[in-house]
């Protein structure tokens, strides 16, 4: 206790928020909560999550990223998250990678877990009728289905990229026709407009991942590794889009303009720029959908050595989020 005094007279001084915002967004009710663990389950894609926390694809295909798949699903059957794997194109091709991505025998059977193609790869895949594979991959990782990333941007702006022929939408309803699978549909950094949160909402998927603006963007990692020329005139179009919170909030008004039994999809994973567990409260707590959040680059920054240094990042996340449902009231909007 005497070292504990000591600490706090040493930082008091430190630790002063002069000058800082109060965040808004809650009430702090300190007088009706405890520190006791709330426990909860929430069901995705026919398995269970104890947190409703996503880990949102990034990368797949490199003996790096093969540690990092399985740092992310370590995490995910210790603490019960769900995992989007980064693109599985190159096991359309070759085996050769397939460990980096077999991560079911550690997520273990309650996590969900998800495969991942690109709109432009399926387009090709469904001209030359061969999307037979897709539902192959998947059963042989033991998924539970299939993303498909909307990346259009990135794909122009990608030196080897591949250009759309069709619109994604109606490639989207052309493959919901013919598949069972179980799919999400996100953006890869620039988010959602209205327009097309309302054609999406409206398809049979089992979630929208935002991919919003504010997290990794995928387009400007395309142009980091175009030309100089390329960079100078592209570079406008990465500050097009739309925040987590936008689009949470042009959801929640599709869902009142919307006829309820024409809404199909069954939740979203509200990503891109969550930078504190507090962002995903917060935006779980005032979607009119049932929602999770998801984050890439702040779990990349944990998984890529020993395991022990993810595992303390998410042991805190998970006492954050029981924090917060004991102690903070989202105000009312």
């Amino acid at each position: 206790m005497e070292d504990r005094k000591r600490d706090h007279i040493d930082l008091a001084f430190s630790s002063r928020l002069e000058g800082k915002h109060a965040d808004n967004r809650f009430d702090y009710e300190p007088l009706f909560g405890t520190h006791s663990k709330i426990t909860k389950e929430y069901a995705f894609a026919g398995r269970k999550m104890r947190l409703p926390l996503w880990v949102s694809s990034m990368t797949g295909g490199t003996q790096r990223a093969g540690v990092i798949n399985k740092n992310l699903a370590q995490a995910c059957a210790e603490f019960g998250l769900g995992m989007g794997l980064g693109s599985c194109r190159i096991l359309l091709d070759s085996p050769k990678h397939f460990d980096d991505f077999n991560v079911r025998p550690i997520m273990g059977e309650n996590a969900p877990l998800f495969a991942n193609i690109g709109i432009c790869q399926l387009e090709t895949m469904l001209d030359n009728g061969t999307t037979d594979k897709l539902g192959e991959m998947v059963e042989k990782l033991s998924a539970d289905g299939l993303i498909i990333h909307i990346n259009p941007l990135q794909e122009a702006f990608q030196p080897e990229g591949d250009l759309l022929k069709r619109p994604s939408l109606v490639l989207l309803q052309e493959f919901i026709e013919q598949t069972k699978l179980k799919l999400i549909v996100k953006e890869v950094g620039q988010g959602f407009g209205k327009a097309s949160l309302k054609h999406l909402l409206q398809l049979p998927i089992e979630a929208i991942e935002f991919a919003a603006m504010g997290g990794t963007n995928f387009s400007l990692v395309e142009l980091n590794r175009s030309n100089a020329v390329a960079a100078e005139v592209f570079n406008p179009f990465i500050h097009v889009g739309h925040t987590a919170e936008d689009m949470t909030r042009l959801v929640n008004e599709l869902v009142d303009e919307l006829a309820l039994d024409s809404i199909k999809v069954k939740q979203l994973i509200i990503s891109g720029g969550i930078s504190s567990l507090l962002d995903g409260y917060y935006l779980t707590s005032i979607s009119k959908l049932p929602a999770f959040y998801g984050m890439g680059s702040a779990f990349l920054r944990h998984a890529m050595g020993d395991y022990s240094k993810l595992q303390t990042f998410v042991e805190k996340i998970d006492q954050g989020w029981n924090l917060a449902n004991n102690f903070l009231k989202v105000k009312e909007q």
